[in-house]
């Protein structure tokens, strides 16, 4: 891998021999791996439950640039722009061929070429498209459309609906037709030719999109529009180390693949479909989860998001509403009320795990949804959500579903959570999982809160439920067992009881949560899923542990595969690939690890901390409140500046924000474009809150 001093950009002049770890590029609606003949558009799937998987669309981006003579290679990937481009220099020409998914216009793909001489010459120069797409689909039954302004059209439908009496959604394919060859006249010092994918659900819409691409390229917008929603993101969160450049390409890396699986932030056509452990650009069948939907969405990619976006953040709880009627169906299924949201879902939110036991037994999905919402709600205090948004309903409806499916035991007076599945998933059929309980137990806690703020009238079984189920723990060795009848140095797949301290937040002493950690980490797989290893990096950095802490994040650089920063599953290279899962635990290592920050009703609280090898983490656009901040965290002081903004939307007034030193009891008022900056005390001693007279609720 060459080096390249900007580490935005991922160079290379070889590709890598997996082509599974050719980046992706995506933008929330539209998927594809370079070069791939195959692509998929979010919310498009096929086959019926267990077999519901995302369809499978042919590329006609699928074309790889020959030049006619020996050649240097290079390929980059630019996150600045997320564009892809491979050049090719000989001694007559430089060809360079650029590919990427319009980050504003969600529908359009572009392939862009560039020839340019490089000696003077009466002789043209050709280069060859070689492109291995074909108009076909295993998973859609395609024929050919009329030509549309010079554009090829093919269209179709999905074989099968994901349940019975569902709907199978249609697919229209756009294109500019794409020669064999193409030529730079002897006259020309250089050429450009464009082309354009267009890819919708109707007819009507592929035309319109059609027309705006032609239109963007008639008037040289195309590349710089893209160009522009990019750098806007960028301005909104930035994530940058100074000390360790592998560290730093890391985090690049998972905030660039995280925010090309969301959509636009100027997107208000609510087709967002969720986000996949693989994203968009994998997930066909039998391949990276089927491209189903699973708690990674809400527990592992949603908080590194949420913290920057809280336009974002809502599309996944929106995402989540969308699928009530599903989660309804689930519930009654299982001869229970409330909402039942699916371990795998897909459109409708019924379930559609290939293998009915994770369905029916890993039920800490309906909690961790429900955390999303919590957050939300905390870092934007937006009720809207929750009125007109239905978000009350999730939580009401999933409140109902765990009064419903606990069991009162006399003999401990406690309620149980019996047969299920915790989220180490080598055990099965057992009680009391500490993991789901506990996050049984802060959902119906939630319940009554926004009951309360809502006014609405909560049954007193939530109440009740939520104070009285049982947390396992053993007084003895002061730890938390995993489940009942856990024995103590077993094998566990992944994090699961250690997310207890992080992210729900549960109290206990530092001796538990060091006890906790030091059972687990020993006996959890080491070829587990990538994002374990980021809980345990937290829980260290709690404790103060710091070159601990760092040593454990460490390891997910062995599922970063070369050169791209493609995540892969496991470190051996196997599983999910495009990891976002894993991606997300290591965004939230340093986020919610190094910084401290944790999301609580009335503040933001931070504690930071540094290991030895990092002398500064800058975070930029951190979004609280309606209010942007950007943060500079050095080994013994903090900066904060308030982003120029008088008023939230709506507002009649400013709302005033203050850093709280808890030890000495100084309030810092935090003015707009004004640094502040303070030492940093140890412990969680630190916060930003409202002042007193603003906080809402």
């Amino acid at each position: 891998m060459s080096c390249d001093s900007d580490p935005y950009v991922f160079s290379t002049d070889t590709l890598p021999n997996d082509l599974r770890f050719l980046p992706p590029l995506a933008n929330g609606r539209l998927g594809w791996k370079v070069y791939n003949n195959i692509m998929h558009m979010g919310g498009v799937y096929n086959g019926e439950g267990g077999h519901c998987h995302r369809a499978d669309v042919p590329c006609p981006l699928a074309v790889k640039v020959e030049v006619e003579e020996p050649a240097q290679h290079t390929y980059s990937l630019d996150t600045h722009t997320g564009i892809f481009t491979h050049t090719m220099s000989s001694a007559r020409v430089t060809a360079t061929q650029s590919l990427y998914s319009h980050r504003y216009y969600s529908n359009l793909m572009v392939m862009e070429i560039l020839l340019v001489r490089q000696v003077t010459s009466e002789e043209p120069v050709t280069v060859k498209l070689v492109s291995s797409f074909t108009p076909e689909s295993k998973d859609i039954g395609f024929e050919s459309g009329p030509d549309y302004k010079g554009g090829r059209h093919i269209q179709g439908q999905t074989t099968t609906a994901e349940f019975p009496g569902g709907s199978c959604p249609a697919v229209h394919l756009l294109w500019t037709y794409i020669p064999e060859t193409l030529t730079l006249p002897p006259e020309q010092s250089q050429a450009r030719w464009g082309f354009i994918l267009i890819v919708a659900n109707s007819l009507d819409s592929a035309e319109a999109s059609f027309d705006e691409g032609l239109d963007l390229m008639a008037t040289g917008n195309l590349r710089p529009s893209h160009e522009k929603a990019w750098k806007e993101l960028w301005l909104q969160s930035t994530v940058e180390v100074t000390g360790s450049e592998s560290l730093s390409k890391a985090l690049i890396g998972c905030m660039f693949y995280l925010l090309s699986a969301f959509p636009s932030i100027h997107d208000t056509s609510s087709s967002f479909g969720g986000v996949s452990p693989g994203g968009l650009s994998n997930g066909g069948d039998g391949q990276d989860y089927w491209g189903h939907v699973f708690w990674d969405q809400d527990i592992w990619m949603y908080p590194g998001i949420a913290l920057f976006y809280p336009k974002l953040a809502r599309a996944v709880l929106e995402y989540r509403v969308k699928t009530i009627d599903g989660a309804k169906d689930n519930a009654q299924r299982q001869g229970l009320k409330g909402l039942k949201f699916p371990w795998e879902s897909a459109v409708s939110g019924r379930e559609v795990c290939p293998e009915d036991i994770y369905g029916q037994q890993e039920i800490h999905i309906n909690g961790d949804v429900t955390l999303a919402f919590q957050h939300y709600l905390y870092l934007t205090e937006d009720l809207s959500m929750f009125r007109e948004g239905q978000g009350s309903e999730v939580i009401y409806g999933v409140a109902d579903y765990w009064v419903s499916r606990a069991t009162w035991n006399p003999q401990e007076q406690k309620y149980h959570l019996l047969g299920v599945m915790p989220p180490d998933e080598y055990y099965y059929n057992v009680n009391n999982s500490v993991y789901t309980n506990t996050v049984a137990k802060f959902s119906l806690q939630f319940a009554v809160e926004l009951a309360d703020i809502l006014q609405h009238p909560a049954p007193k079984e939530w109440k009740d439920v939520g104070e009285h189920i049982k947390i396992p723990f053993d007084q003895e060795s002061q730890y938390h067992p995993e489940f009942d009848d856990y024995i103590k140095g077993h094998p566990v797949k992944q994090a699961d009881t250690v997310m207890l301290g992080y992210p729900l937040g549960l109290t206990m002493s530092p001796e538990i949560r060091r006890n906790d950690l030091e059972a687990y980490e020993p006996v959890t797989d080491p070829n587990g899923p990538a994002m374990t290893w980021g809980m345990f990096a937290i829980g260290w950095l709690e404790l103060g542990e710091a070159e601990k802490a760092q040593r454990l994040l460490e390891k997910c650089f062995s599922n970063i595969q070369g050169p791209f920063q493609v995540w892969s599953e496991s470190s051996d290279g196997s599983g999910a690939v495009n990891f976002l899962t894993g991606m997300g635990g290591f965004l939230q290592a340093v986020l919610f690890g190094y910084t401290g920050f944790r999301v609580q009703k009335e503040c933001l609280s931070f504690s930071p901390l540094l290991p030895h090898d990092i002398s500064e983490l800058c975070v930029r656009g951190v979004n609280y409140l309606g209010r942007q901040m950007d943060w500079l965290l050095r080994k013994d002081d903090v900066c904060i500046i308030l982003r120029e903004q008088a008023s939230r939307d709506g507002d009649t007034k400013p709302y005033d924000l203050v850093v709280v030193l808890k030890a000495s009891g100084t309030k810092i008022p935090l003015t707009p474009g004004q640094p502040v900056t303070f030492p940093r005390e140890p412990g969680y001693v630190c916060k930003v809150a409202w002042t007193s007279s603003c906080w809402p609720f």
